[in-house]
């Protein structure tokens, strides 16, 4: 029985992206303006800080893992393209952005399907932020907050406590039938809020994302079909929609996320695929460095504990899905190449140099388990 143990560390790019100044990242590089603040001495006996381009780094003489950096293909830099690629799909053509806020068209569909008479935002916004400013008029309206980013996305934003929760995940269930076709964004967000006694609005842990199907079968489909175990851990389950996915568990946040790998006991050969949102949700988005660098100290002390449960047959890949640099005026993710570390206890570390394709992870994880997968050049809504 063997497992392989899939990290995603989401938004720990490290720069170098040739096209980066095509997305407006030119200079962008996440693992660089966090550095001055890391103290990741476990990744950094694996082998991290000797990825190619990390000139800012102090290299491990002997590394325990083989290590490279990755080029996405795809044409995007959001969550559901960077996990489509790593798990087989390239996207060639990007999901729908609304930089300037959703057209009128949109938002009458969407307050027809709510029945509220209107909206509060409808523009590119940070979610903190927003909140802060909307809140109030929020609670006294009772319109909903809607807000996009640079990516691929509609959020809605709403108090648990005036507008509630159920109805809050009912309007973004209507909204992803709305958002289709040519409005497809890659994902609708709940983005549910509350306020503590001093008035002050935080968010709640009970987003929910609500993402397309997958526009054709991933590596995902290719083992769950083959009889192996898919596992996701956090917001995996969301991404994919479920699809290709056998057991899903609930996490939310970096340290439950972590639990839920520590705990999880294989009983057949598996496929544990995991996200650590934290990085990006409560540290790039927010231009907080330090807490971005204290966020990758915290994963590193577990580090340990989740290589001693790799076992001899086992493999544990820790790798990243587009960048969110902390330091830049930008509050959006980064197109940024990605770090991969691959580690098999009592192999020989390699220097993987730099590799074609975020796909490489899921041609690697087929090979792994035996089963036959070929990489598609997909279009960003669903083909079935």
């Amino acid at each position: 029985m063997k497992t392989c143990y899939l990290i995603i560390l989401d938004s720990l790019g490290i720069g170098g992206a040739a096209d980066a100044a095509a997305f407006g990242d030119e200079g962008s590089n996440t693992y660089k303006a966090i550095y001055p603040y890391v103290k990741a001495d476990c990744l950094h006996s694996l082998g991290f800080d000797n990825i190619d381009g990390l000139d800012f780094a102090t290299p491990v003489r002997e590394p325990l893992a083989s290590y490279g950096r990755i080029v996405e293909r795809s044409k995007g830099k959001d969550t559901t393209t960077g996990h489509y690629e790593i798990a087989g799909l390239i996207v060639r053509s990007p999901h729908p952005v609304y930089p300037y806020g959703f057209p009128a068209d949109i938002i009458e569909k969407l307050c027809k399907a709510w029945n509220v008479r209107g909206v509060l935002g409808n523009k590119a916004a940070s979610g903190t932020e927003i909140i802060k400013e909307l809140g109030r008029k929020h609670e006294k309206t009772g319109l909903p907050i809607v807000y996009t980013s640079a990516d691929s996305v509609l959020q809605v934003a709403a108090s648990v406590d005036t507008f509630g929760l159920d109805r809050l995940y009912d309007c973004c269930e209507k909204a992803r039938k709305i958002m289709s076709g040519k409005d497809s964004v890659g994902r609708i967000i709940a983005r549910p809020f509350s306020k503590d006694n001093d008035g002050n609005y935080y968010r709640t842990p009970d987003r929910r994302d609500y993402a397309l199907m997958p526009p054709a079968k991933t590596v995902l489909n290719a083992l769950s079909e083959s009889g192996i175990e898919v596992v996701s851990v956090g917001k995996i389950s969301d991404i994919f929609c479920g699809y290709g996915i056998t057991k899903a568990i609930s996490a939310h946040g970096n340290k439950e996320v972590g639990d839920g790998i520590l705990n999880y006991k294989p009983e057949r050969d598996s496929l544990l695929f995991a996200n650590f949102v934290d990085f990006d949700m409560l540290y790039g988005h927010r231009n907080d460095v330090k807490g971005y660098a204290n966020c990758l100290n915290a994963f590193d002390r577990i580090l340990p504990d989740i290589l001693n449960k790799i076992g001899g047959d086992d493999m544990l890949i820790i790798t990243a899905d587009h960048g969110c640099d902390p330091s830049t005026p930008s509050t959006d993710h980064s197109r940024e190449n990605v770090p991969v570390i691959v580690y098999r206890k009592g192999a020989e570390a390699k220097d993987l140099g730099t590799i074609e394709g975020f796909y490489y992870i899921a041609e690697l994880i087929a090979d792994f388990f035996g089963v036959p997968y070929r990489v598609k050049e997909v279009d960003a809504a669903p083909e079935f």
